[in-house]
C-alpha cells in the first residue's frame, strides 16, 4: 500500500525521526540512501514479514514530500504505523494535533 504526507519538516529530520520510530515497532533498517530508507521485520500477529520503503524529496521550495510504500495489502498493522508516523511528523509542526478517528 502507498501512503504520502507533505510537511515543512526538513528531509534530514524526517529520516532521523523514521530511524528512531520504526525500530520501536519491530522493523530493522536494511538499506539506506541520502533520501530513502528500507525497513524490514515482523509487525503484529500473526508473524507476517513486513517491508517499508520510505522516501523523501523537496517539493515546492519549503515542503517535504514523504512517501511510504509497504508490501502489505489493505489496512495492515504496518500501514497503521506509517500513518502514526505521519501524525508524529505533523506534531513536530503543530503540537496541538491529536490523532482521532475520522468517521
Amino acid at each position: 500500500m502507498k501512503h504520502f504526507h507533505r510537511t515543512t519538516v526538513h528531509p534530514d529530520t524526517v529520516l532521523a525521526e523514521a530511524d528512531a520510530f520504526f525500530p520501536t515497532i519491530g522493523l530493522k533498517l536494511t538499506h539506506t540512501t541520502n533520501r530513502s530508507r528500507t525497513y524490514q521485520g515482523v509487525v503484529g500477529t500473526p508473524d507476517t514479514p513486513a517491508k517499508l520503503d520510505l522516501s523523501v524529496k523537496m517539493e515546492g521550495g519549503h515542503y517535504t514530500f514523504v512517501e511510504g510504500t509497504t508490501n502489505q495489502m489493505g489496512e495492515s498493522r504496518i500501514d497503521r504505523n506509517v500513518k502514526k508516523f505521519f501524525v508524529q511528523l505533523h506534531r513536530r509542526v503543530d503540537a496541538r494535533h491529536e490523532m482521532t478517528a475520522a468517521f
